[in-house]
């Protein structure tokens, strides 16, 4: 019998997260048997994510039915939907959480996405979120929105655990690090217990081949033609060179010391979304010891079935340097494409979350 590929991913240093989560997966056993049979030791959600479980879910129904002519806010019976869920895959979790004394088993919840451009609103969100789950494994998702990273340095000088989102550009990774760094130090110099911080990273890359693909499309060249379908590996794969520099360098040596934990790249947005490329295009070069790569159900799916499990990440790195150099010969920056990226996914996230909260007022 074959190994299942999912279960090498993790011999291979790599944790496999769900990017996926809704009531059904949870009361059908499908999440644990996700857990038990592929190794998953992690789930990321997100408004859409959400807005589309509780809009085609059955399980929910009875919730939304008892909800009605309450006097509770929209967002309060969002949260009421969604928090015992997140705290029941954090319970599923807690095991893998335990075992890798709070490396893995994480379940991430992101705070409303109104609050991108509202550091102050965002920090008050992510306390009250992680109050009311009361769970060791929940990280709070904020974007690398300035706001949003400025929120993030100071939860986690305040000892949370954060999911850092939509990040789009190496520039943006680049603050991202800088921000857990100064706020991991506030951390240590506070006193906190060193052991107890995590963070992550997440780095979407099938929204930047969709956005490069098309402006190499335009410029219709053979130069331009052949880089197509190769942006979001190389972004991640200059990525994780930045990550080795910085997190096996001297610039982290004392917060190492310290016992402070790397924060952890997460590979995101890795469904393909060209039906002509291969459908674990963002998972088989992108396999790494201490990354995340987090998988839609389709492309957990596609890599159980016929994955590639062999260690990848580190190779390609100067071929990855010299695509982002051909991209930017042809007039392509990709910081102002992840700024670009950004907005939108910030936008995309605030619809989805308002189509949510319309849906749940019945």
């Amino acid at each position: 019998m074959n190994k299942n590929p999912l279960l090498a991913l993790k011999e291979l240093g790599q944790h496999v997260w769900l990017d996926n989560l809704s009531r059904e997966l949870l009361k059908e056993g499908t999440l644990q048997r996700l857990i038990t049979e592929d190794g998953i030791d992690g789930v990321t959600s997100n408004p859409a994510i959400f807005q589309k479980s509780i809009a085609t879910g059955a399980h929910y129904k009875e919730d939304l039915a008892r909800m009605l002519g309450s006097d509770l806010s929209p967002e309060a019976r969002y949260e009421a939907l969604v928090i015992p869920d997140i705290r029941a895959a954090c319970d599923l979790l807690l095991p893998a959480y335990v075992s890798s004394s709070g490396v893995a088993g994480y379940v991430s919840l992101e705070v409303s996405p109104a609050l991108a451009d509202d550091a102050p609103g965002t920090i008050a969100a992510a306390q009250r979120l992680s109050l009311a789950v009361k769970r060791a494994n929940l990280l709070i998702k904020v974007p690398a929105t300035p706001q949003g990273l400025e929120a993030f340095e100071q939860l986690t000088a305040t000892g949370m655990s954060v999911n850092v989102t939509l990040i789009f550009s190496l520039a943006q990774y680049e603050l991202v690090v800088k921000a857990y760094l100064r706020g991991a130090l506030r951390w240590l110099e506070s006193g906190g217990e060193t052991r107890k911080l995590c963070s992550v990273a997440s780095v979407f890359l099938s929204r930047v081949d969709t956005l490069v693909d098309k402006r190499l499309d335009a410029i219709g060249s053979n130069q331009a033609l052949a880089l197509k379908g190769g942006a979001g590996v190389a972004l991640a794969k200059a990525c994780y060179q930045r990550y080795l520099a910085i997190f096996h360098g001297p610039e982290f040596a004392m917060l190492r010391l310290a016992h402070i934990r790397p924060q952890m790249p997460l590979w995101a947005s890795t469904g393909s979304k060209n039906p002509a490329a291969s459908d674990v295009h963002y998972v088989e070069p992108l396999i790494g010891p201490k990354t995340i790569t987090t998988l839609p159900d389709a492309t957990l799916a596609a890599f159980r079935d016929h994955g590639c499990a062999k260690s990848t990440l580190s190779e390609g790195a100067e071929a990855a340097k010299n695509h982002i150099a051909e991209l930017a010969e042809l007039g392509i920056d990709l910081k102002e494409v992840g700024e670009t990226l950004q907005a939108d996914g910030v936008k995309l996230f605030a619809e989805a979350f308002e189509a949510l909260l319309t849906s749940v007022q019945g």
